[in-house]
């Protein structure tokens, strides 16, 4: 018997010691790519859900229900087939709700983009999907509790799994209050900390996952909140194990060591469904209690998998409704417009989209920025796709009430995130960054593409040579008028715009965040798109040309830098 004992002894120890595997599966910022076919381009398309479900059944025949799938919203806007389910047939079930609940996701966030789609749409969306929808930082003000589930648990072989999801608090930078009407959005750090301490104690969780809708660091900071927080999370609130994030388009892979000393993976899958995070916890279970535990990430490719034939067979009515809505024509343009041109000049893209806002509204002025890198409407018959390529964004059109001074101001610093300020005519003209070519909101730029505003209805100068803050000269209105600083003009612009969005108008023209509602004069009731289409519907056959009333200056310099910085960044 005493030979035996140590044996014994030794069994019992291993048999109460199990190792446990989850494998935690993220997409974010899928926007609308349920499908691998470009609606808008009428091409075949990397990467989309179709893919992702070859990714992630591979997966579940190893894992079964150790496998968890969690999308982190952005997935409501995007390609035609998110508005063709939000506007044009509201009444069916939203497709975005149908392949969650087909790949069996088994939690989501929202996004600011999901929540621009408004109440009506956003609120039936989340009724529709069968998992939880995570929001503990989305708080109803009527109750003053979170709007959505702050917080899901999962149990998979006796490890307590709590999924944390928040949002951005910068939604009212961008978006008109009656979308988000009941609502107000909580900084991510002070609500991270309640929920974490709240599922340790109250849910004995033994691994806890933050899933935000909220980039990696910076983007819009206030008194009050940062946009993209997920870092700053990770690293100030310990007891997450991994955060899986979205929102800033960017793939990040990193490990952060929080302030108690304990490990983050952070994980970012960029977006429109081309990558996934992909994660894999491991447990080790002693007497029922977590002994030990070992989290790996990465960021994995799935542009170029397999399509899954059972998902695309699954939604083939689906696919051929939205074809069908996409190539509807709608007008005949009589030459190709680029919005590569916006970038180096008065150009016929943004252009067009200028003078369309200044007829339908009877504005004295139009802001617009280039909202795509590199499309193109091609000549001949316009359809309903290219209305995706002409305006990306289900934006609204206000019109505000500006002073020239603001409208100078405005411009002042969009040129400066947009242009250098050049010292020799051997500089580049154009603000660029090596490492952000893969960013699919700066494309190589410095800074944000779609916050490039240029202007019409004046005529103006940009001096490349003058600081910051020196380089706008407006020179008069384009009817010929002269333009006075201290005269109120009627402005066209876009929602995300007048919101406060990209911050030309509170940073730049210095107008307090909380006066830009008393300044809008006028909100369209639909989207800019749905105008845009009525207009080209209305006129038929156009020729889109170039107003030519602005140019960057001393042209000595400028020509040929534009066309050094158009052929490194394009390829011309």
């Amino acid at each position: 018997m005493l030979c035996l004992a140590p044996w014994l002894f030794h069994f019992s120890i291993m048999a109460q010691t199990k190792d446990v595997t989850i494998r935690v599966i993220e997409t974010s910022d899928v926007h609308g790519c349920f499908f691998p076919y470009d609606f808008i381009n009428n091409a075949p398309k990397k990467g989309s859900l179709a893919r992702v479900s070859t990714y992630v059944d591979s997966l579940r025949a190893i894992y079964g229900e150790n496998l968890l799938l969690f999308d982190n919203g952005d997935i409501l806007q995007g390609q035609p087939t998110c508005y063709y389910c939000n506007y044009v047939k509201p009444e069916m079930e939203n497709v975005a709700a149908k392949v969650v609940n087909y790949l069996k996701y088994d939690a989501e966030t929202i996004g600011n983009h999901d929540i621009e789609t408004g109440h009506a749409v956003y609120d039936k969306w989340i009724r529709e999907v069968k998992c939880p929808m995570l929001g503990a930082n989305i708080i109803d003000t009527a109750t003053g509790k979170p709007y959505l589930p702050p917080y899901t648990i999962f149990e998979r072989e006796g490890v307590r799994i709590a999924v944390i999801g928040m949002l951005t608090p910068a939604i009212p930078n961008w978006l008109q209050e009656s979308l988000w009407s009941g609502l107000r959005f909580e900084e991510m750090t002070a609500c991270a900390r309640y929920w974490v301490n709240h599922v340790k104690k109250n849910e004995q969780a033994d691994v806890i996952i933050g899933l935000f809708h909220s980039g990696r660091e910076g983007g819009i900071t206030t008194d009050e909140y940062e946009e993209d927080a997920s870092l700053r999370v990770a690293k100030e609130v310990p007891g997450f194990d991994l955060i899986l994030y979205g929102h800033d388009h960017t793939k990040h892979q990193d490990i952060i060591t929080n302030d108690e000393g304990g490990i983050v993976v952070c994980l970012d899958p960029s977006s429109v469904a081309l990558m996934v995070s992909d994660a894999e916890i491991k447990v080790t279970m002693k007497d029922g209690r977590v002994f030990d535990k070992q989290v790996t990430g990465q960021v994995v490719s799935v542009a170029n998998l397999p399509i899954d034939e059972q998902f695309m067979n699954h939604f083939e009515a689906d696919i051929d409704s939205v074809y069908n809505y996409v190539n509807r024509k709608i007008g005949v343009f009589k030459k190709a417009i680029y919005t590569r041109d916006c970038y180096f000049g008065s150009s016929a893209f943004c252009d067009f989209i200028h003078n369309l806002q200044l007829q339908i509204t009877g504005a004295d002025i139009s802001f617009n920025a280039p909202l795509t890198f590199d499309e193109v409407i091609e000549a001949g018959d316009v359809k309903v796709s290219d209305m995706f390529n002409l305006y990306k964004y289900e934006n609204q059109i206000y019109v505000m009430n500006l002073t020239g001074e603001e409208v100078r101001k405005h411009l002042e610093m969009s040129y400066d995130q947009w242009v250098n300020t050049m010292t020799s005519p051997d500089d580049h003209i154009m603000l660029l960054n090596d490492d952000a070519k893969g960013d699919q909101q700066r494309f190589g730029f410095k800074n944000l593409a779609f916050n490039f505003d240029s202007a019409a209805g004046i005529d103006y100068e940009v001096d490349v040579t003058k600081p910051d803050g020196q380089k706008v000269r407006i020179l008069r209105m384009s009817n010929g008028q002269p333009f006075d600083e201290h005269k109120t003009y009627k402005v066209v612009l876009n929602s995300y715009r007048g919101n406060g969005g990209g911050e030309l108008l509170t940073k730049g023209a210095g107008i307090p965040h909380d006066e830009l509602n008393n300044r809008i004069i006028y909100r369209s009731e639909r989207d800019q798109r749905y105008y845009l289409t009525k207009e080209i519907e209305k006129q038929g056959v156009l020729e889109p040309q170039a107003n030519n009333n602005w140019r960057f200056v001393p042209e000595e310099w400028t020509k040929p830098a534009l066309a050094r910085d158009r052929r490194l960044i394009f390829g011309e």
